[in-house]
C-alpha cells in the first residue's frame, strides 16, 4: 500500500487544502490527513469540528483517513509507516520554509517530502486569509466546499453575539 500524509492546520479546511488532498489520492492508495492540535493557539474551529468538516468534504474520496496529531509530523508518520510527506505550494515563500521542514524531517526520519503545485486558482488562498475576509463580511463562498462556508458564517455570527 502506498501512502502518504497531507497535514496542515486546516482551520477551516479551503478548496486549495482539497484541491491538493483530491490530487494526493489519485497518486497514493491511502492518504491520512493529519490535523495539527496547536494547544498556544486558538482556532476557529475545534480539532473535532476541523476533523469531521475534512471528513464531509471528503466523503467522495474512498482512501481519505482524517486524524488529529501533535508533536512532531516524522512520529505521524513512522507509527503508521507513512514514507511521504504532501504538501501544497502556493509561491516561492512556501517553498523556502517548506524546503527546511522537509530536509529536517528527512534527516530526523527517512520521511519524503513531495512538493505539489496549488492550482493558480487558490495560489493566494490561506485558512487566515479566509477567515479575515469572512470576519470583516467579504464574500469567500467560492473559496470553501459549501458546508465549510456554511459552519465559518455561522460560527463567525456565534462570536459576535
Amino acid at each position: 500500500m502506498r501512502r502518504a500524509v497531507c497535514p496542515g492546520s486546516f482551520d477551516p479546511i479551503t478548496n486549495g487544502h482539497l484541491d491538493i488532498i483530491e490530487r494526493a489520492s489519485k497518486l497514493y492508495d491511502v492518504v491520512h490527513v493529519a490535523v495539527a492540535v496547536n494547544r498556544s493557539k486558538q482556532g476557529m474551529f475545534s480539532v473535532e469540528e476541523r476533523i469531521a468538516l475534512i471528513e464531509e468534504t471528503t466523503a467522495h474520496l474512498d482512501n481519505i483517513q482524517v486524524e488529529s496529531h501533535s508533536g512532531l509530523l516524522v512520529d505521524y508518520c513512522t507509527a503508521r509507516g507513512i514514507p511521504a510527506i504532501i504538501k501544497g505550494l502556493r509561491a516561492v515563500s512556501d517553498f523556502d520554509y517548506e524546503l527546511q521542514m522537509a530536509q529536517m524531517n528527512h534527516g530526523l526520519s527517512g520521511v519524503e517530502t513531495l512538493f505539489v503545485p496549488t492550482s493558480p486558482t487558490y495560489s493566494f488562498l490561506s485558512s487566515s486569509l479566509v477567515k479575515e475576509v469572512a470576519s470583516l463580511g467579504g464574500d469567500v463562498s467560492h473559496l470553501l466546499p459549501g458546508v465549510v462556508h456554511a459552519r465559518l458564517v455561522e460560527r463567525i455570527a456565534e462570536r459576535r453575539k
